[in-house]
């Protein structure tokens, strides 16, 4: 769980002078880290500091906590004298919640008052924006970076916009603890693929562990009889196994598949990308003409595999994973002009928990482009609205391509590949051209619902650029 940081700012010349305004604020306050603990954060509520001196003593907590974010509570009017000693010590994420109590003051009930001394307590109480450009004054010419949630305390979008502020955090953090692991070699000549391992590690913080072809053919010769009926059984309870597959390709998919779950829990993977073809009836072949049933359990259970040792995919798919939302290994099919649609599968792995109906396991004459036959997925992503992203290295910097769109009926490919169609709100033509034009690998990740400002929330905290296409 992800530690939040949360502290209130106010002015301790007002207390004495308003009697109730210090306990009123402390209850918004009270509110928001109510609303954030909901949202699966541990929040660290320092309280409202009113004071330099309070502001140090309370900085020193929160950094002992190392709180992964920090929300900066207006709750009125405060010297930025009381802020800054706080946002300098934490050097973590920065967000200033600018959030009155209501949408708006009660004029004739505030004018009613009668007493001008009351009425500055009420106006106090709601003078939140009153901070805003001078905090930003300040953490500009000091350098911080920051960024704004303006609204009130019961409007949903405020709280949609701090759930997504944490949401991206705890990926951020699953993306800086995960570990990655890579097996066997890219597919010769697909330069867009090729990765900088060290540019993946110093834009996620992400372990990459290199993994060998040896080790996954130790675990599968030492494969009991049980393994396999254990495994043939998942398979059966997951998949829609059609009766075309046949009784050896089934077993020898499920030997290589209780190899793979061995060689991720021996090396505590949280990712992986693979690609391999070995000589005709080597037994390397043998395994690596297997590993697509496997390879979409594990993507199915939070352990997203991308094929084509697409390292930069394999990225992709864990932040979509991680977000809740899927993340299934896609590339571009074809075009519908007639339908304006876009067409996206792979032949796997599949992110078999935002299928549309049943997950069928088939088997394959031929795998087009690699070495031999075997077992694939076939199955359409859910019908409704969907998230493309794409990890990128440009020319000089490592960041995120990012699309909403929507998964759509109508016929797709019956070839025992992942397939859907998918609508954009740009057009299937603008959205190829400027998608392509940022440059990224020909794989991209497919997550359900939209996402995007997640995704921008995400960039944020790491650092690198987001292009949203649309």
């Amino acid at each position: 769980m992800i530690k939040v940081g949360l502290f209130g700012i106010g002015l301790d010349t007002y207390w004495p002078q308003f009697d109730g305004l210090l306990e009123r604020l402390e209850g918004y306050q009270q509110q928001v880290a109510d609303k954030m603990t909901g949202f699966g954060a541990e929040v660290i509520n320092v309280g409202l500091i009113d004071s330099p001196v309070k502001a140090r003593e309370q900085a020193q907590v929160l950094k002992t906590e190392d709180v992964d974010i920090l929300f900066l509570y207006v709750s009125t009017y405060a010297l930025s004298s009381t802020v800054l000693p706080v946002v300098q010590k934490l050097k973590c994420p920065v967000v200033i919640l600018n959030i009155q109590p209501v949408a708006a003051i009660d004029y004739e009930s505030f004018n009613a008052l009668g007493d001008r001394g009351k009425m500055t307590g009420e106006w106090l109480a709601h003078c939140q924006a009153c901070s805003v450009p001078e905090l930003a004054n300040v953490f500009n010419r000091s350098g911080i970076d920051y960024e704004f949630v303006t609204g009130y305390l019961d409007e949903q979008a405020v709280w949609d916009e701090i759930q997504d502020w944490i949401d991206a955090t705890k990926v951020a953090s699953i993306m800086q603890n995960n570990r990655l692991g890579v097996l066997g070699h890219y597919y010769a000549g697909m330069l867009d693929v090729y990765a900088d391992l060290t540019k993946q590690s110093a834009a996620f913080g992400t372990h990459i562990e290199i993994l060998e072809m040896c080790e996954v053919k130790k675990y599968r010769d030492a494969v009991t009889q049980s393994e396999i009926k254990e495994k043939l059984n998942e398979f059966e309870t997951t998949f829609e196994v059609v009766e075309a597959c046949e009784k050896d390709e089934l077993i020898r998919a499920a030997k290589t598949s209780i190899a793979l779950d061995k060689l991720v829990k021996n090396h505590n993977l949280g990712s992986m990308a693979y690609y391999y073809e070995g000589e005709t009836a080597n037994e390397y072949e043998n395994i690596v003409t297997s590993v697509i049933a496997g390879n979409t359990l594990l993507t199915g259970k939070n352990i997203p595999v991308a094929g084509e040792y697409e390292i930069k995919n394999a990225q992709a798919m864990k932040i979509m994973d991680a977000f809740g939302v899927g993340g299934s290994f896609s590339e571009f099919y074809a075009m519908d002009f007639n339908d304006d649609i876009v067409m996206l599968g792979h032949d796997g792995p599949a992110h078999f928990a935002i299928a549309e109906g049943n997950v069928q396991l088939v088997p394959l004459p031929v795998y087009h482009g690699k070495p031999g036959k075997g077992l694939s997925i076939q199955m359409t992503v859910k019908h409704g609205p969907v998230t493309l992203l794409s990890v990128v290295e440009g020319k000089d910097d490592v960041f995120l391509l990012v699309a909403e769109g929507e998964s759509v009926e109508g016929p797709v490919l019956q070839i025992g590949n992942t397939n859907s169609r998918y609508r954009f709100s740009i057009g299937a033509r603008a959205f190829m051209n400027e998608w392509s034009k940022q440059g990224p690998s020909h794989h991209c990740a497919i997550g359900v619902g939209h996402i995007a400002n997640k995704i921008e929330k995400l960039g944020n905290l790491l650092n690198l650029r987001v292009v949203r296409i649309c």
